[in-house]
């Protein structure tokens, strides 16, 4: 992988601090939606928003420029100052995460270049890497704009690619560590028909995961909060035949989304009985780790449900999802020949 082995743990390591900011970023990220903090910050402030506000005066211009969206006057016109540095504290950390994953991405990365010991696929797949966090950051203030104007959140559609942009980069750098640690050079995009269950169900817990993100923007958790129905019917009733835009109804969203789970649990359960029955061992571990964070998966998101979405149980339903993938994306690379 690398030209010169001698550097192998400083790369290694540095690629293991990129997959915990990326997570740390994820989960933050997240806390700040349900926490409803995203909106406390109103402008971009690449530079000028790094350190915290030091003082009263500091803190009252931020909180006056909150006071000029709708979300203040609409939903809370009775926030006091202290109220908002709490929201405040969860988009700039929010924030600071991101500009950290930047700085350190950039600094080694130069300082692999200039040593000249990375390959020149590494060198393009990290360039690759980079730019999707420098767009992941345009999206994310693009997201919050979607809330300044005429809206009281951010747009649902925007958050979703937000998510999915972070769940692309950590995937991105967690295949690269696989490879690494392997010492293989396996390709994601694989156009074969080989382990065609696994490959689907690895698509679907990405749709599933943009899916949770309209669920999350549109707070359509906190509709139906019963389990295995919705309010004594398996269809939501409040559904209308006019109803063309599917993501932009909550009780369609969180039908969608509880029957994405149903058939990426079937899947999971189909591929189980295929490796087990054609005694594939090299995939029983990762199996059996995949499979025990999807039925956690579906044990927290029941949770969020009977608990009328609480902060705690949503969080974790959350923060499974990023085991979910990194252990599936764990199990195709064991599926792909070196």
């Amino acid at each position: 992988m690398l030209k010169n082995k001698n550097y192998h743990i400083f790369f290694y390591g540095w690629l293991i601090g990129l997959i915990i900011l990326i997570i740390s970023i994820i989960i933050v990220g997240g806390l700040t939606r349900l926490t409803e903090s995203g909106l406390s910050i109103t402008e971009w402030e690449l530079f000028n928003g790094i350190f915290l506000p030091i003082n009263n005066d500091e803190w009252e211009k931020y909180f006056l420029l909150y006071k000029k969206i709708p979300q203040y006057f609409l939903l809370n016109s009775k926030i006091t100052l202290e109220e908002f540095k709490y929201i405040f504290l969860w988009e700039y950390f929010h924030r600071l995460l991101g500009r950290l994953l930047g700085l350190f991405f950039l600094l080694p990365f130069f300082f692999f270049l200039c040593k000249n010991i990375l390959t020149k696929d590494l060198i393009i797949k990290l360039t690759g890497i980079f730019v999707l966090i420098l767009i992941q950051g345009l999206v994310g203030w693009y997201m919050v704009k979607s809330g300044l104007v005429d809206n009281v959140s951010v747009s649902h559609y925007r958050l979703a690619i937000h998510l999915f942009l972070a769940f692309i980069i950590l995937s991105a750098v967690i295949w690269l560590l696989m490879n690494h640690i392997y010492e293989v050079k396996k390709k994601f995009f694989q156009l074969n028909l080989n382990y065609l269950s696994l490959k689907t169900l690895l698509a679907l817990i990405f749709i599933q995961i943009i899916i949770g993100a309209f669920v999350s923007g549109l707070d359509a958790g906190k509709i139906y909060q019963t389990w295995p129905l919705m309010n004594n019917t398996y269809f939501p009733k409040d559904i209308s035949v006019n109803d063309i835009f599917i993501f932009n109804n909550p009780s369609l969203v969180q039908f969608i989304h509880r029957n994405v789970a149903y058939i990426i649990f079937f899947t999971a359960v189909y591929f189980g009985f295929y490796i087990f029955k054609n005694n594939l061992k090299k995939f029983y571990y990762s199996y059996f780790i995949f499979f025990l964070i999807i039925i956690i998966q579906i044990v927290l998101g029941i949770s969020v449900l009977y608990s009328g979405t609480n902060l705690y149980f949503a969080s974790m339903h959350q923060i499974s999802s990023i085991f979910l993938i990194v252990s599936s994306l764990n199990l195709y690379h064991h599926s792909i020949k070196s």
